[in-house]
């Protein structure tokens, strides 16, 4: 997981609403715990037909979408049963921001978990970026920002500690280990 304080892209729009983590990665590809790869099945149902070609008319597969770093969804992505391959699918696909005016709370905390920022702005903003996939949109961690080609600027919520662990790179237990020499100085001066 890489830290990011600025990401400058264009956006993969995805219009529909309820998408659930089952058809963000299907249930069959859960059987690893390893990140990498799992990407070439993020929507692998919606992705490739039945003969295991890709579908033409998805966006991922459409080749001026390729390299995008932000994707724009549909009011309540990320819904369904909570799994972390979810955002592992998706951050090895490429994706490093997810713009929806409903993001499910469970998987909002794992995607932050995992270096993926989930933002949520109104519905009326979300489809008026939807319109212009695009202009290449900046997102700012630090400001809290969501910035267009033409001078919109749409602040987004997230929580402190989560922004240091975006800037910085680092999950949970990263961030902890890198405190390790003040934890320890803590323990030595407090020790009974």
């Amino acid at each position: 997981m890489s830290g990011f304080r600025t990401l400058a892209s264009t956006s993969v729009v995805l219009r529909e609403t309820n998408i659930d983590t089952d058809q963000i990665i299907p249930a069959r590809f859960l059987s690893t715990t390893e990140r990498a790869g799992l990407g070439k099945h993020a929507f692998n149902d919606w992705r490739w037909q039945a003969d295991g070609t890709p579908n033409p008319g998805f966006a991922f597969n459409q080749p001026h979408n390729a390299g995008r770093g932000i994707l724009l969804a549909g009011r309540n992505f990320g819904c369904g049963s909570s799994r972390e391959h979810a955002p592992w699918a998706l951050a090895d696909l490429g994706l490093r921001a997810i713009v929806s005016s409903e993001i499910a709370d469970i998987f909002r905390g794992n995607s932050l978990k995992n270096g993926l920022l989930p933002i949520v702005l109104d519905e009326a903003d979300v489809q008026t970026l939807m319109q212009r996939p695009d202009d290449e949109l900046t997102i700012d961690i630090a400001a809290r920002e969501l910035r267009t080609p033409d001078g919109r600027v749409y602040a987004f919520p997230l929580d402190g500690f989560s922004q240091t662990c975006l800037l910085e790179g680092v999950d949970q237990l990263g961030y902890l280990l890198g405190r390790a020499p003040d934890i320890e100085r803590y323990e030595s001066e407090h020790a009974r």
